[in-house]
């Protein structure tokens, strides 16, 4: 299976974890800030925002329009937050909602795109993002296995560099309707992807879980307390909760080891009762 490096992202760990911000900054820029000096406490190696207009996102009429609304950031807030985040070491990205938003993603260099679940099926959004050439991540909630072969068969016109991200769009979601057992399904039907797990329950039991099955990226919402008021608030995790997740993870990593069989450091007292017989 694909590991991040091939992927094209830059990180020593074996495991990507992302803190998805996403609107939970509900619209002020300090507290955008606020969240990344959380986020990099926690130890994740990743800060993921959201850029759109809400005009190009959903319609007046939406019930979200309102809240969307609210928590819109001006472009430039981006290029603000991205240099925040840098200069501790994160990588910022973003999932862009409409193409205005992807020219200015691109103007300030992200080094890769978030695609949500909820547009595997938007061609012309795909189409764009695709013609970046930057790696992309692709959480595939809803989503049968044709769909998601024909949005990668428009990614991959310019880039081969695609994670997948096993999803379930229920927000938020009881540990008993995850499905890990997709993750396998995906490692299968797209071996040249890398796959990950985009995480709606509220605790990281399952996000574990995942990287036990596979996963070798985690993507969870992120609050600062388990009492911040934010939009996401019911499918997001805590600074505490999310320090955990880190230190169990990369716990995780190292009891999973390199998986190839054969004669390993720890064996090596008991070689000598091996019984060779022709």
């Amino acid at each position: 299976m694909k590991t991040i490096k091939d992927f094209g992202i830059n990180c020593q760990n074996k495991t990507f974890i992302i803190a998805e911000i996403g609107i939970n900054h509900n619209g002020s820029l300090d507290l955008a800030k606020e969240m990344i000096d959380s986020a990099y406490k926690a130890g994740v190696d990743a800060v993921k925002f959201q850029t759109y207009i809400t005009e190009n996102r959903v319609e007046k009429s939406s019930p979200i329009f309102d809240i969307l609304k609210k928590c819109e950031l001006p472009f430039d807030a981006f290029q603000e937050l991205k240099t925040y985040s840098e200069n501790k070491g994160l990588i910022f990205f973003s999932t862009p909602f409409d193409a205005e938003s992807v020219d200015y993603l691109e103007s300030i260099g992200v080094e890769l795109y978030k695609i949500a679940s909820f547009d595997v099926v938007n061609n012309f959004l795909l189409k764009k993002i695709a013609k970046t050439g930057k790696p992309v991540i692709l959480s595939v909630g809803m989503s049968n296995i044709d769909e998601i072969r024909s949005a990668l068969k428009i990614l991959n016109e310019h880039t081969s560099k695609v994670a997948l991200l096993h999803c379930i769009s229920a927000y938020p979601t009881n540990e008993k309707d995850a499905n890990l057992a997709a993750i396998f399904s995906l490692k299968d039907h797209f071996e040249s992807c890398v796959i990950g797990q985009s995480d709606h329950t509220n605790d990281i039991k399952v996000p574990l879980f995942a990287v036990a099955a596979g996963a070798k990226i985690l993507e969870k919402h992120y609050k600062i307390t388990d009492d911040m008021e934010c939009v996401d608030a019911p499918v997001s995790i805590s600074e505490n909760q999310m320090h955990n997740l880190v230190l169990e993870t990369r716990t995780l990593e190292k009891i999973l080891g390199n998986g190839i069989p054969g004669l390993t450091n720890a064996q090596k007292g008991t070689e000598q009762y091996r019984r060779f017989k022709s």
